[in-house]
């Protein structure tokens, strides 16, 4: 893929690639997608702090915080990890979902001031989704300051402090 060029395409708002674990649902990926998911699901791993497990949830790859660790789990649904971070092909960009964005305004200050420090295109992000269109433009260095932000400890005590 050329510098500035936007994502290819695929179908659908969701990208559902009828896969069940992270293994098939990156090999269902376009090549040009699959490329920048493997990177950015390399840069997560390297840098996320200890305790946090990647899983397969709400079809994208997912790092939670284990029933093992917190056996509350999440409240939405009985019996599931909570949620930190996921990673998915959408339509129109990669998306990378961080729940330590939308639960903490520190983090979140943060990284919109670092962004705009680093990436020239304008930060596209919701509560916590942050939407990336072109590959040239995802901070990878950014994106593991990002995940080192954050412990697990940090992050369950944000969500028993904003959960419903």
């Amino acid at each position: 893929m050329k510098t500035g060029q936007s994502l290819p395409k695929g179908g659908g708002s969701s990208m559902n690639y009828n896969a069940h674990d992270v293994t098939t649902y990156i090999e269902a990926l376009p090549d040009a997608r699959k490329i920048v998911i493997k990177k950015l699901r390399k840069v997560i791993q390297d840098n996320l702090p200890k305790g946090f497990e990647e899983t397969f949830q709400y079809n994208m790859i997912s790092y939670v915080v284990p029933l093992s660790i917190y056996p509350d789990g999440y409240h939405v649904k009985e019996g599931e990890p909570l949620p930190f971070l996921s990673l998915a092909s959408q339509k129109n960009y990669i998306s990378l979902y961080h729940m330590g964005i939308y639960m903490n305004e520190a983090v979140n200050s943060w990284f919109v001031k670092a962004y705009a420090e680093r990436v020239t295109q304008k930060l596209d992000m919701g509560k916590s989704c942050i939407r990336f269109k072109k590959i040239d433009q995802i901070p990878f260095d950014l994106i593991g300051e990002l995940c080192r932000k954050i412990s697990v400890d940090d992050h369950i005590k944000a969500y028993e402090q904003n959960k419903p």
